[in-house]
């Protein structure tokens, strides 16, 4: 870690704030296909904010940049926030609907999302306070995640990039990524491994579910075993996965030790409905990795 300075915060997360509307169904629908759904509930989410809660829960102090309307669903979110005791000083009330996010999830825990940015598309990325590990993804603009990786780096602190959702970007963002943490659909999009590592990435963490994580840097590839339990609803695992990586990062541990802590938060979360509330506490995540 770059320890050698004062920060503001442990982890400050740039990124999306949504409402997420929720229907369980016993078998997502095909194209065409109208199926009835079982259960109906309205959770806060949006990747940013999922990160943010996890980071916190996991024990960091975070401060949170975002966007969110002046409706009740933005109200709805910077109580979350409150509740989880992050700063909320970066989060703007702009002229826009607050984010939403409509999920489909399946008996089996499979979800299917569709999200509608709203006043995520208005965050700018600027401003973010000192932090000693920043953490970025995909659901606000991108050249939002390019001026806070850059900031943060030009900072000293450590940039995290989670590029999710999957899409292809540009090399002016990924040369700002110290870890680089993509599922197995989104690294292929942004050109593999060896791409990324040559860019200057320390270490890129190839997130595989329920088979666990492989940890690729310059000495090798490192597998990081799964955590087994009963998955009911994967929809903020990964998000969960990220924040307490931070986390642990934040704190000073070495990269496989917060990968594992990271793992048990992510398996931890699938075993929850929603986003928000399926996040994982540290007293949790100790609890199952000292029953492992």
């Amino acid at each position: 870690m770059r320890d050698e300075q004062t920060f503001s915060f442990d982890v400050c997360v740039v990124g999306s704030a949504n409402l997420d509307l929720v229907a369980t169904v016993q078998q997502l629908p095909g194209p065409g296909e109208t199926v009835a759904g079982d259960t109906y509930r309205e959770y806060p989410g949006g990747k940013g904010l999922n990160q943010a809660v996890a980071a916190a829960r996991a024990g960091a102090s975070v401060a949170f940049v975002g966007a969110v309307g002046g409706d009740a669903a933005g109200t709805v979110l910077r109580a979350v926030l409150t509740n989880d005791h992050i700063d909320a000083g970066h989060l703007e009330t702009v002229d826009a609907p607050t984010g939403r996010a409509l999920i489909g999830v399946a008996a089996t825990g499979e979800n299917s999302i569709i999200v509608v940015p709203g006043a995520n598309a208005a965050v700018t990325g600027a401003g973010a306070p000192s932090t000693r590990v920043v953490l970025a993804q995909l659901e606000v603009p991108l050249a939002a995640v390019e001026l806070a990786l850059r900031n943060a780096r030009s900072a000293r602190s450590l940039t995290v990039l989670n590029p999710a959702p999957a899409q292809a970007i540009d090399e002016s963002i990924l040369r700002w990524c110290d870890i680089v943490v993509p599922n197995e659909h989104e690294i292929e999009l942004l050109g593999g491994v060896d791409r990324l590592l040559d860019l200057g990435a320390r270490a890129v963490v190839v997130t595989l579910g329920s088979r666990g994580a492989e940890l690729h840097s310059a000495t090798g590839v490192t597998h990081v075993d799964p955590f087994v339990v009963t998955a009911i609803d994967t929809t903020a695992a990964g998000d969960s996965f990220c924040g307490a990586l931070c986390a642990r990062l934040a704190a000073g541990d070495e990269l496989l030790v917060a990968l594992r802590f990271a793992s048990a938060a992510g398996a931890l979360c699938t075993t929850k409905a929603g986003a928000v509330p399926s996040i994982p506490t540290r007293a949790e995540i100790d609890a199952l990795i000292d029953a492992t």
